[in-house]
């Protein structure tokens, strides 16, 4: 297979933003001056917890389904996803007027798995210690002539997500860096071609959980490296491997990878809430605690973090605040 061929280019971006304008929410750009005055760095939060479900995940799914021929919608769309991706595209499928199946884990987050329900999707349900959940995927492509459409290893879903980080550049205009949360790779692919577009120098650092540090792995060996399913509280990232697509782009565009403990996720939350005001889930925090944790120096730079959702269950909430 040509990845090449078959990635975004950085002007899918672009056509992405513009097919957006009036569908996504342009989430706002905050500041902190705790945060500038800990990093010594003048830092941006693109607030993707405010967008439609909470999370930037409705950028490619509303682009994916648009792409799509009238033909192809009218059989419907089905995904895997135990998050974020799995409200996106039950939505962008209502929207559309046309059905949507999610396949996801028994164990993802009630609230998630109710919310799906409640976008209009038909969730069908999988056991990860005996099931493949692409698999399960596969057969229901098959059987009810549905399209797929994955949650990061897809052209149009990677030029989608790139529209929260083209806002950034287009708001903020150049940047130094620009953190990003690592799962499946499509948002931080998508946010390095949108740096192509408005901020060419911006090096683009990714950020994972120390336990499911797959994305690093295969960075710095120049190849994709699975692993067994990571115990994190940063559900989103709970991925075994990068997308070959996405991993194409990160191996031109991204420039490092580091991680994050669990601990150092519930310590960004609880500063989220403390200092912005706002509710961000684990996954979410995963680019602002690369920022804090000062893995990389930053000083007198100018730094975007991409906040990329804020679905959390109450439980975890109280878990960072309860944090001495």
């Amino acid at each position: 297979m040509n990845l090449e061929a078959i990635a975004p280019s950085p002007s899918a971006v672009l056509k992405a933003s513009e097919f957006l304008k009036n569908r996504a929410l342009r989430t706002p750009v905050l500041t902190s001056p705790s945060a500038n005055a800990l990093t010594q760095a003048e830092i941006f939060f693109k607030c993707e917890n405010l967008q439609k479900l909470g999370a930037f995940k409705y950028r490619g799914a509303c682009f994916a389904i648009s792409r799509l021929s009238e033909d192809v919608k009218g059989n419907g769309v089905v995904t895997f996803s135990s998050g974020n991706h799995a409200q996106a595209i039950a939505l962008a499928a209502s929207e559309n007027g046309i059905p949507s199946v999610v396949v996801m884990s028994k164990s993802a987050s009630k609230l998630k798995m109710e919310a799906t329900r409640n976008c209009g999707a038909e969730v069908v349900l999988y056991d990860p210690l005996t099931e493949d959940r692409e698999q399960v995927a596969a057969q229901i492509v098959q059987t009810r002539k549905m399209t797929l459409i994955p949650p990061y290893n897809h052209p149009d879903i990677i030029a989608g997500q790139g529209t929260a980080a083209l806002e950034l550049f287009q708001e903020t205009g150049a940047l130094d860096y620009l953190f990003v949360c690592v799962g499946g790779g499509g948002l931080i692919a998508g946010s390095a071609l949108a740096a192509q577009n408005l901020s060419p120098q911006c090096k683009i650092i990714g950020v994972e959980p120390e336990v499911g540090n797959d994305g690093q792995r295969s960075f710095e060996k120049g190849e994709i490296i699975k692993i067994p399913i990571p115990k994190t509280i940063a559900d989103g990232a709970s991925t075994q491997s990068l997308g070959p697509i996405p991993f194409s782009i990160i191996k031109s565009y991204v420039n490092g990878m580091i991680t994050v403990t669990d601990l150092e996720l519930l310590k960004q939350m609880r500063f989220f809430i403390q200092h912005l005001k706002l509710i961000v889930e684990p996954t979410g925090c995963l680019a602002a605690a690369g920022v804090m944790s000062g893995k990389i120096a930053l000083k007198g730079k100018r730094v975007g973090v991409i906040v990329s959702g804020g679905n959390v269950d109450p439980e975890v909430i109280a878990s960072c605040l309860s944090l001495t």
